[in-house]
């Protein structure tokens, strides 16, 4: 996989954004886990975890993936439902 196999057409300009920033975070493993949970998820995400969304690509990039590939517990500031599911549904990178 190289890159988003969704269009962007038909999604308002929020979701756009975030489909972006998604596959773009800085380092290839990143962009794999987000941009391919954002690609099956984006249209359907409610406002509330859009705003989650949000949050989690504030973090730095080095402690998210750390977090999203640990078998441990992540930090409270990271952890919450929508972290599960995008730690669930993450493309499995050899690690």
């Amino acid at each position: 996989m190289t890159g988003t196999t969704r269009s962007s057409g038909g999604l308002d300009e929020r979701r756009k954004r975030l489909l972006f920033r998604c596959w773009r975070r800085g380092t290839r493993e990143m962009d794999l886990i987000l941009g391919s949970f954002a690609d099956v998820e984006i249209a359907r995400l409610s406002d509330s975890e859009l705003s989650e969304l949000e949050r989690l690509l504030d973090i730095p990039e080095p402690e998210l993936y750390a977090a999203l590939t640990a078998a441990t517990l992540p930090p409270a500031a990271i952890a919450g439902p929508l972290f599960d599911r995008i730690k669930a549904s993450r493309v499995d990178l050899g690690a």
